[in-house]
């Protein structure tokens, strides 16, 4: 599949909040199948950085690159690393950063790297190629652990039954198949009525762990508000509530609107800084039903927006706030 070919999920809204325009820097924090990056280099004569830490990923992205000459710059690595990697690149000051969070389209429908459970393939589940994978985990890990996982990650009420199957297993083999993990947990879990697969969390908290998806998202945001210029904006597509958990806090405290102390507890009158940022999306953004109709892979997905306030109207905010 080309990148000429992949449409990415909500890609007009994105765009739009993204608001790229011409000799403007910007930054793909998650290229993978370069759709939006794609999107952004044809709206506006600008330049892109592109971040991902699947090499294959950065090879594919190759031939974006030669259509856009000079214009899309392809780094190898983690998105947690944006501040180096773009240092080492010479740039210090962005008008933009977009992040689409997850397994890419790519990873998923590629059964030999274990993402999914709909075709067997080897346990890995790894966006990189470094680190313990998920049959590292899954054969590992103590029962309490693996618990931990399903549960904090995956938001599975059945998570210490699945621990329990899960040891039960590799005590009479080692789990090295995704077909092997998904057998075991549609075991002993219920079927959905929504017609969920009974494996879906499951396999999305062995994501979240082998990848440290919430630690890496949570460097990374506090990286890419300091690297905004003025006006530069950070765009967030989340497919998890986790995930969309993590931006909105962060978000909401960036511009402002964390909960404050209650009044009626003691301590020194606190007049909080005037905020550097406002929210563009003040409720996340959801799909459309034709979009979820085409793309079922979009139906929960989360769009977030932020905008870094010039420095007049960061001052005009203090100044009315003294008044």
């Amino acid at each position: 599949m080309s990148t000429a070919r992949h449409i990415p999920v909500m890609g007009a809204e994105v765009l739009q909040l993204l608001a790229p325009r011409d000799g403007g820097r910007y930054l793909d924090a998650t290229f993978g199948g370069g759709g939006h990056a794609e999107a952004i280099l044809s709206a506006a004569a600008c330049t892109l950085w592109a971040i991902d830490r699947d090499p294959e990923a950065i090879a594919r992205g190759a031939a974006l690159a030669a259509r856009f000459p000079g214009r899309l710059h392809l780094l190898h690595g983690r998105f947690s690393e944006m501040r180096k990697l773009l240092q080492d690149a010479g740039v210090g000051s962005l008008d933009g950063i977009v992040f689409d969070l997850g397994v890419s389209s790519f990873q998923l429908d590629e059964p030999r790297r274990g993402f999914s459970f709909r075709a067997d393939g080897p346990l890995d589940m790894r966006m990189g190629q470094e680190g313990r994978s998920a049959a590292d985990l899954v054969n590992q890990l103590s029962e309490d652990e693996l618990a931990r996982i399903f549960r904090e990650f995956g938001e599975e009420r059945h998570a210490p039954r699945i621990a329990r199957a899960i040891i039960a297993a590799r005590k009479r083999a080692p789990l090295s198949s995704t077909g092997e993990l998904a057998a075991i947990v549609r075991s002993v879990v219920p079927p959905d009525a929504s017609g969920i697969d009974a494996a879906t969390r499951s396999f999305q908290a062995l994501r979240i762990a082998v990848n440290d998806e919430l630690g890496e998202l949570s460097r990374a945001l506090e990286q890419a508000k300091d690297l905004l210029a003025p006006a530069g904006r950070v765009v967030v597509l989340a497919f998890h509530s986790l995930e969309d958990r993590l931006v909105k806090r962060f978000m909401a405290a960036q511009a402002g609107r964390a909960p404050k102390p209650s009044r009626h507890v003691p301590g020194p009158d606190f007049q909080a800084p005037a905020p550097m940022f406002r929210l563009l999306t003040p409720h996340a953004l959801r799909p459309s039903a034709a979009e979820v109709a085409a793309n079922p892979r979009a139906r929960s997905a989360r769009l977030r927006a932020l905008e870094r306030l010039a420095e007049n109207s960061v001052a005009t905010t203090s100044h009315a706030r003294a008044a």
